[in-house]
């Protein structure tokens, strides 16, 4: 009988032990933060890779408290998609940039043509009290707390002739992107835009449909238009930045060691991406050059801007104006530091 009883007692105990180590391991499971980060761009992209690093900085920071699984290539949606996915709690963290503007007035700054100079002045902006109230609006009017941001090469114009001033777009046929601003921008600087998508874009070239196009360097060569387009014309139309954002709600939950740790992780990123962007636009132009494109660095971009301008004056309401000249004035302030 003692035997039984021993037995039953040494059973009940691993089972409740068993149970107490279950607990104890559900528990540890229960707080770990786990989010989802969606975007549009492939894997090989610089968006992904430095996404990628950012997920690693932000699990070592936090000592695995917090763990984030990236969804690239538009898995999960489009850009919309996307921010209305965090907006409803199915996802946590995107990268977005002008496409915010549906949301809040003035992230149309994020893609606006010649609103900079340059590389700096951009930088100076974003990192300023113009890009805080940017980023105070984002979250505000969308729910998006901005953590850091990537810059984008600036676009460029490309052509079989040099394209200097806007009195060389005349009679011009090209190609824009669905973006109302970018359609009259260059209308009002004289050329004949039409929206196309980007697939059809090279077939449109070879075929003369139309006469030139205008992206950023790194898509000019992806697409391949160095075959069929012979300058590249240093227009730098439109510098822009995007923004990896996290839903606020979700970074609120975080204990407040956890927010700070995510930060630090997202200003360590932001570094790694501007090396990165750096990197890729030396080589993506030498690239460009070896396959025979011509450079044309004779651009008088502020006979672009001018021309530009009424559309813009047109486009934006009276706070987005404001902002825009106050984002010219910053150059003016900072004395136009050259490149």
């Amino acid at each position: 009988m003692l035997k039984r009883l021993f037995v039953f007692s040494l059973l009940t105990i691993l089972i409740l032990s068993g149970c107490s180590s279950t607990n104890e391991s559900s528990a540890q499971e229960d707080d770990v933060t786990h989010w989802k980060m969606t975007h549009i761009s492939d894997e090989s992209h610089l968006w992904h890779r430095t996404a990628v690093e950012f997920a690693e900085l932000v699990e070592e920071k936090t000592d695995g408290k917090v763990m984030i699984e990236i969804f690239p290539n538009s898995q999960l949606g489009s850009e919309v998609d996307n921010i209305n996915s965090i907006r409803y709690g199915a996802t946590d963290i995107t990268i977005t940039g002008e496409t915010l503007e549906v949301w809040t007035p003035s992230a149309v700054m994020l893609a606006v043509p010649y609103a900079f100079e340059n590389e700096e002045h951009m930088r100076d902006v974003i990192e300023g009290e113009i890009g805080r109230k940017i980023e105070q609006d984002i979250e505000r009017d969308a729910g998006l707390k901005p953590l850091f941001y990537m810059e984008r090469a600036p676009r460029n114009l490309t052509s079989n002739y040099p394209i200097s001033t806007p009195e060389d777009l005349r009679g011009f046929s090209m190609r824009v992107p669905n973006v109302p601003l970018f359609l009259d921008s260059w209308s009002s600087a004289g050329a004949q835009p039409q929206v196309i998508s980007l697939n059809e874009v090279f077939t449109g070239l070879q075929q003369s449909v139309i006469d030139g196009q205008e992206n950023p360097n790194d898509l000019i060569e992806s697409n391949g238009f160095y075959e069929v387009q012979n300058y590249l014309n240093t227009t730098e139309h439109v510098r822009s930045w995007i923004y990896v954002v996290v839903g606020a709600e979700q970074m609120e939950a975080l204990p407040e060691d956890q927010q700070q740790a995510v930060e630090e992780a997202a200003a360590e990123a932001e570094q790694y991406a501007q090396e990165l962007v750096e990197e890729e636009n030396e080589a993506v132009l030498q690239r460009l050059l070896d396959n025979g494109m011509e450079i044309n660095e004779d651009v008088d971009q502020d006979a672009f801007r001018e021309a530009m301008l009424p559309a813009l004056e047109e486009y934006f309401d009276e706070e987005q104006l404001e902002m825009y000249f106050d984002i010219l004035d910053a150059a003016d302030s900072n004395g136009g530091a050259e490149e």
